[in-house]
C-alpha cells in the first residue's frame, strides 16, 4: 500500500513540501514522516500540521490528495519511486528530479520539471509557464527525462533545455525552446510567437494543423519524412496519446535556425502548400 498524504487545509497561503520524496521516506516510520519540515508561507511547520499521513512508505509510492493547488515542490529532487497527485497541484512539480515517475491527474502550475535530470512526469490536464526550463540565472534547463502535458501550457516551455523530451498535447504560448541547447519538444496544438529564439541545437516539432510563424533567422531546408519522428510518434501511441494515424507517414518541412547562433537547430512542421 502506498504512502497516503491527505491535505487537510487547502488555505490560500502557499505550502512548500520540498524533499518529501519516495526515496527519502522509504526507511522512515510514519511518526518520523509526520515530523518532516514544511513551510507555510514563511512560517516553518511539520507535515502532520497539514496532512493526514497513512500507508506504507516502504512501497516507494506516495499518493498526494486534497486541494493541492497551493502546495509547491512536490517531487522536487526525487531519485526514484513513484508519485501520484490526485487533482491539481502548485508550482515546481518534479523540479530537478533525477528518476522515478510523477503522475498528476489534474492541472499543474509553473515550473513543472524545471532543470529535470531524468524520470517521467505526466500531467493529464493543463500546466503553466516554463515547463522543463532553466531557473533564472541557470545555464541550462532539463538535461534528461520526459515531460508529457496532455492539455495547454503557457510561455517559455523548454527554456535552455539541454536534453530530454517535452511533449504538449494542447496549445502553447510564446517562446517555445528559447535559448534551446539540445533535446526535443513536440507540440500538437496551436502556439504563439518567437519560438526557437536563440536556439543552438535540438528539435522543435509543431504537429498541429496551424503552422506557427517563425522568426526571420530561420531558413527553409527541405521537405522529407523524418524517421526519428515516426519512431517517436509510435512510442507516444504506446504511452496512450491520441495521435492522428496519418501523421507518422506525413511529409514535414524542415527549417534551420537560429542563424544568429549558428543555425544548427531544427524546426519541423507538416508540409505546407
Amino acid at each position: 500500500m502506498a504512502l497516503q498524504l491527505q491535505y487537510q487545509d487547502g488555505a490560500s497561503v502557499p505550502l512548500e513540501v520540498e524533499g518529501i520524496t519516495p526515496d527519502k521516506v522509504r526507511d522512515q516510520s510514519l511518526a518520523d514522516i509526520e515530523q518532516l519540515p514544511v513551510f507555510h508561507g514563511n512560517e516553518p511547520g511539520t507535515l502532520a500540521d497539514f496532512f493526514q499521513v497513512t500507508g506504507d512508505p516502504t512501497d516507494e509510492t506516495i499518493v498526494w490528495s486534497g486541494n493541492l493547488s497551493g502546495v509547491h515542490w512536490i517531487g522536487a529532487g526525487m531519485q526514484h519511486g513513484a508519485i501520484k497527485v490526485e487533482g491539481d497541484v502548485g508550482r515546481h512539480v518534479g523540479s530537478e528530479m533525477a528518476g522515478g515517475s510523477i503522475e498528476v491527474t489534474g492541472d499543474a502550475s509553473d515550473w513543472v520539471g524545471a532543470e529535470m535530470q531524468g524520470g517521467m512526469i505526466h500531467v493529464a490536464g493543463r500546466a503553466g509557464h516554463l515547463i522543463g526550463s532553466a531557473y533564472r540565472g541557470s545555464p541550462q534547463g532539463m538535461v534528461g527525462g520526459t515531460i508529457r502535458i496532455d492539455g495547454d501550457v503557457g510561455n517559455e516551455i523548454g527554456h535552455s533545455i539541454r536534453r530530454g523530451l517535452l511533449i504538449v498535447g494542447g496549445n502553447c504560448g510564446d517562446l517555445i525552446g528559447f535559448n534551446m541547447l539540445a533535446g526535443t519538444i513536440c507540440v500538437f496544438g496551436e502556439s504563439g510567437i518567437r519560438h526557437g529564439a536563440g536556439m543552438r541545437r535540438g528539435t522543435l516539432a509543431f504537429l498541429g494543423s496551424e503552422r506557427p510563424k517563425l522568426l526571420p533567422t530561420f531558413r527553409y531546408a527541405c521537405r522529407y519524412q523524418p524517421d526519428m519522428l515516426r519512431l517517436l510518434l509510435r512510442r507516444l501511441v504506446q504511452l496512450g496519446m491520441d495521435i492522428p494515424g496519418t501523421l507518422a507517414d506525413s511529409e514535414f518541412d524542415l527549417y534551420h535556425g537560429d542563424l544568429i547562433e549558428g543555425g544548427r537547430g531544427e524546426v519541423l512542421m507538416p508540409a505546407g502548400d
